[in-house]
């Protein structure tokens, strides 16, 4: 199984787009952004990934959770999410509002990544 992965400059980056004016730029001093996407690279070295939508929600847990970023966090995970899925030649059916919230109950541990990756497969055209 092969799949094409975010680095963390294409993370960075997408970070950069979701900014609003007024919010703060850049990474957060104590955070790294590498270390965060590290948990992706371990969970499918050791096999814990099974498809796209698992890498997809690896990928968002891994941003929302690290706080990497002074602002933006959540967005920038839904973005990665996202743009993890379309590199794959996946696209889901979802309203952002809907997305958006279950991105903020990942953040806040009250899904976890399985759930997640359960919530974009049911959303698959």
């Amino acid at each position: 199984m092969s799949f094409l992965l975010l680095s963390a400059d294409q993370v960075n980056a997408l970070h950069d787009l979701v900014l609003n004016p007024g919010e703060l730029p850049g990474r957060a001093r104590d955070k790294s952004l590498e270390g965060a996407l590290a948990r992706v690279d371990n969970r499918l070295m050791y096999g814990m990934i099974n498809d796209i939508f698992d890498l997809s929600a690896a990928y968002a847990a891994a941003v929302a959770t690290g706080h990497c970023f002074n602002d933006a966090n959540k967005r920038t995970a839904y973005r990665a999410m996202i743009v993890c899925l379309k590199l794959n030649s996946v696209v889901i059916n979802h309203d952002t509002e809907d997305a958006g919230n279950m991105i903020i109950r990942l953040a806040q541990g009250l899904i976890d990544e399985e759930e997640m990756a359960m919530w974009l497969r049911g959303r698959t055209g």
